[in-house]
C-alpha cells in the first residue's frame, strides 16, 4: 500500500482504537503534534511510538516547536525560547545563538520522538507585517533571514531534527491573519525578489511548507498553495526541489470543503496536504485524497532517507553558552 498525500494530527495524549484503525488504513506520510497531544516526556514518547506503530514504520513525526507563542512543548518539561526575531536582536553572536537555540531545540524533540520541527521560518518581516507572524520572522533584512535560518537548521541537524522551511514563497508582506482569512499582495514580481531571497539561499533543504497567501504579481486568482504559477516560482525560480506540504489545510484563507481545498493543492503540485486538528470526520475526508503521486513520493523518499543523525553532546554546556549569549 502506497503512503497517503496527507500529514495527519490526532485529537488527545493517547490514540484511540478508531484512530489506530483509521491510521492503519489510510497509511498518512506522516503525524504533526500540537500542545493538545503534549503532558510529560513519557506521555509524549508512548503517543509518538504508537503513531509509528499504528503505520508500522518509521513515520516523520512533525511539530511547530519555533519559540515564543508558537511552541507545543512547555516549562516544566521542555526548555522555552525567545520569538526568533526577539532571540536574533538580543543575542551578543547571532549566528552561534541560532545554532545553539538549534541543537537545544533538537535535544528536547529526539527525546520523545519528535524528528521534524517545522522551522526555519524564512518569510522577511516588514513595518506591516501582520502580528500574528512579525516576531516570528528573524529579521526585516533578507541576509539576515537567510544566515540565521541556516544556523537554526544545522544546530537541528546535529542533534538529529530535520528542518520544514515556510511559507514558500514568502508571507511576510500579509497583514491579514491567514487562520482567519486570505492575505493579498499587489507587491511587483521585482519587489518580491527579497521575499525570495532566504528561500533561495535555503533551497537545498529537504521539505518545504506553502503559504496561504495571493501574490498578485503571480496569480492573483488562487492562494500559492493552490497556484501552479506560484508552484512552479517555487520550483523554478527560488529552485527548491524538496518535498512541498500545504500550511493548515483547514484554515481560514481557504475556501470549499476540506476535500476540494486538497484536491486543489496536490492539482497545483503540491506533494502533500498538511491537516491538524485531529478531528476523525475530517481526517476521513482528507484521506479521500489518496496515495501521492510517483514524483511526490520520490520527494517523500528522500526526505526520509535525508533525516539527520543524532549526535550526543554535552547540552549542559551548550545551555550554558547559550544563556551567556
Amino acid at each position: 500500500m502506497g503512503q497517503g498525500a496527507f500529514i495527519l494530527g490526532c485529537e488527545g495524549l493517547a490514540l484511540t482504537s478508531s484512530e489506530v484503525s483509521f491510521f492503519k488504513a489510510s497509511n498518512p506520510w506522516g503525524f504533526i503534534l500540537f500542545a493538545r497531544n503534549v503532558d510529560t516526556p513519557e506521555q509524549l514518547c508512548a503517543l509518538t511510538s504508537a503513531l509509528r506503530e499504528a503505520v508500522g514504520r518509521d513515520a516523520p513525526i512533525l511539530i511547530d516547536q519555533e519559540g515564543g507563542r508558537v511552541q507545543r512543548m512547555r516549562a516544566p518539561h521542555w526548555r522555552e525560547f525567545l520569538p526568533p526575531m526577539d532571540q536574533v536582536q538580543q543575542a551578543r553572536d547571532p549566528g552561534r545563538t541560532m545554532w545553539l537555540r538549534g541543537r537545544l531545540l533538537a535535544e528536547d524533540l529526539h527525546r520523545v520522538g519528535i524528528d521534524v520541527n517545522c522551522v526555519p521560518g524564512l518569510d522577511v518581516a516588514r513595518a506591516e507585517t501582520h502580528p500574528f507572524l512579525r516576531n516570528r520572522c528573524f529579521s526585516e533584512d533578507p541576509e539576515v533571514v537567510a544566515c540565521m535560518g541556516r544556523a537554526l537548521v544545522e544546530g537541528m541537524a546535529a542533534g538529529g531534527v530535520a528542518p520544514v522551511m515556510k511559507h514558500l514563497p514568502g508571507h511576510g508582506r500579509g497583514t491579514v491573519d491567514s487562520h482567519k482569512g486570505l492575505p493579498r499582495v499587489t507587491a511587483s514580481l521585482a519587489d518580491l525578489e527579497p521575499d525570495f531571497a532566504p528561500f533561495k539561499a535555503l533551497n537545498d533543504l529537504s521539505m518545504g511548507m506553502s503559504a496561504h497567501i495571493i501574490m498578485e504579481a503571480i496569480d492573483p486568482e488562487r492562494p500559492a498553495t493552490q497556484s501552479p504559477a506560484a508552484i512552479r516560482l517555487i520550483r523554478e525560480e527560488i529552485g527548491f526541489q524538496g518535498l512541498l506540504m500545504t500550511d493548515d489545510i483547514s484554515m481560514g484563507a481557504l475556501e470549499g470543503t476540506l476535500r476540494e481545498r486538497g484536491e486543489r493543492a496536490l492539482s497545483a503540485g503540491c506533494d502533500l496536504v498538511l491537516h491538524c486538528n485531529g478531528d476523525l470526520a475530517e481526517m476521513e475526508e482528507i484521506a479521500a485524497l489518496g496515495e501521492m503521486n510517483p514524483r511526490a513520493q520520490a520527494r517523500a523518499e528522500r526526505a526520509v532517507d535525508s533525516r539527520p543523525t543524532y549526535v550526543p553532546i554535552d547540552t549542559d554546556a551548550l545551555a550554558e553558552e547559550f544563556l551567556t549569549l
